[in-house]
């Protein structure tokens, strides 16, 4: 973990992390009362956002990093270079394991991840929060590994 800056002496005015803020406004919670913001930045500068959407049958339920990375993916991108979470309760959210390995699609494992803990910030990389993940190549050699042992 590391100290996120990215723009500004005050780490908690990170201009990704004011997007994230700005959009658990728009977060549809009647259930757990607890919104959360997401903001992606894609390699080219593009900045998406997402708030999570809840349902009474909490499966379906959408979290803000999918809705961000599903509003940047519908926009034609699909690499991105950080992102920012953000909870109205500024208590240092980070992505629960659903939502890493949906940005490990996408993302890097040296992809900062910031997180917003209200009077300061937190940074990983997704590699961090994420060490083993699942992907195509992990895939892959799987299949190749049970291929050779036919």
């Amino acid at each position: 973990m590391t100290d996120a800056t990215d723009g500004g002496a005050d780490p908690t005015d990170d201009p990704l992390l004011v997007r994230a803020r700005e959009a658990f406004a728009d977060a549809y919670v009647p259930y757990s009362e607890y919104p959360v913001g997401a903001a992606v930045r894609t390699t080219d500068g593009s900045v998406f956002v997402g708030c999570n959407v809840e349902n009474a049958n909490y499966s379906n339920s959408l979290h803000a990093e999918e809705v961000a990375i599903g509003e940047a993916v519908k926009n034609g991108h699909d690499s991105f270079e950080r992102v920012a979470v953000a909870s109205a309760a500024r208590d240092g959210v980070t992505p629960c394991g659903m939502c890493r390995q949906t940005l490990a699609e996408f993302c890097a494992g040296d992809t900062e991840v910031v997180c917003d803990e209200g009077d300061d910030v937190a940074s990983y990389t997704l590699g961090e929060l994420l060490p083993n993940t699942i992907s195509l190549e992990t895939l892959e050699d799987a299949e190749a590994a049970r291929e050779g042992d036919d």
